[in-house]
């Protein structure tokens, strides 16, 4: 099953920046079935022998050996609060999601993979708060096969669990107090709450404010109702946008600001979990300024530093 898997990941490549989603589905022991962007799954493997590791965070399983590398193991059922596949992945039993999230590598253990399945970014709608994620780990639905699939929020997962990624360095901090941003803001665009979170830490440290925009659709509304007020030169830094996000993602955006008069002078910062060169290559393709891969704060503070000089200079 897993080199089949990863051979449809492969094809599902050709989906992004066409406003469609491939996502692999799977279950945590109930009939409820979840999903997870295949862009970031390595490979799909049957639960190895796991070695326990004392003082480890209660929701880590322990650690696999995989291809000689030491990969912690998250028992995501319980990771989300719906309920807990510990003993069954310490027994052998389930499946590990191998994915890299944030320059990091993890496996997630999960009663069972499904498939793959693709699917129009248009159709994927908010979680019901009250009902589907009362605590905030999905960062959308999409109907599939008369079920409500739940896109699971890794980031916040992962921040929970291993924690969030190292604050910005004093010496980047400092070099921002000389530097005068006038005002400008930047839009921040992120499916994820903690992703938002960690963009907005960043910035704030460098006296930046940030408006927020959960996905491109709702990024462009914000962006005409600014070019509505004013010239967005003068308002606007620049846009920081995840690449893959609901309704539209962030090639989408991106294609959409070079496509608009208002727009088309926007510096566009892509900043995601997804790398490589097919995405270097559709960065080019789309006209976006340049590329981040997630999430280090220095790198980021680095890169708005260096677009907030080029502003000062040309003034």
């Amino acid at each position: 099953m897993a080199t089949g898997l990863l051979e449809s990941i492969d094809r599902s490549t050709q989906l992004a920046g066409h406003n469609r989603l491939a996502l692999l589905l799977f279950r945590l022991g109930t009939r409820r079935v979840f999903g997870i962007n295949v862009f970031k799954v390595q490979e799909v493997i049957r639960t190895p022998p796991l070695t326990q590791m004392p003082g480890a965070h209660a929701q880590i399983c322990g650690v696999a050996e995989l291809r000689g590398r030491i990969v912690p193991v998250i028992d995501l059922a319980a990771a989300i609060g719906a309920g807990s596949s510990a003993a069954d992945a310490r027994a052998g039993r389930g499946h590990l999601i191998v994915a890299e999230f944030n320059r990091s590598v993890q496996a997630f253990h999960v009663a069972q993979v499904d498939r793959i399945a693709h699917l129009d970014v248009a159709e994927l709608r908010p979680p019901d708060e009250g009902a589907d994620d009362r605590d905030g780990y999905l960062t959308a639905t999409v109907p599939y096969q008369q079920q409500a699939v739940g896109i699971i929020d890794v980031e916040k997962v992962l921040a929970e669990i291993l924690g969030g990624p190292h604050a910005l360095s004093t010496a980047i901090s400092d070099s921002a107090q000389e530097m005068d941003a006038g005002g400008l803001k930047v839009l921040v665009v992120d499916d994820s709450r903690v992703a938002r979170a960690q963009i907005d830490k960043v910035l704030g440290q460098l006296g930046l404010e940030t408006i927020e925009a959960t996905d491109g659709a709702e990024a462009l509304a914000t962006l005409h109702a600014l070019a509505a007020q004013g010239p967005l030169g003068a308002q606007l830094l620049m846009v920081i946008s995840d690449i893959e996000m609901p309704t539209l993602d962030g090639y989408r955006l991106t294609t959409e600001i070079r496509r608009d008069p208002q727009l088309r002078d926007l510096y566009v910062l892509l900043h995601t979990s997804l790398s490589g060169v097919f995405n270097k290559a559709m960065i080019e393709k789309v006209g976006a300024d340049h590329f981040i891969a997630k999430f280090n704060a220095d790198d980021l503070g680095q890169a708005v530093l260096a677009r907030l000089h080029e502003v000062i200079a040309a003034a």
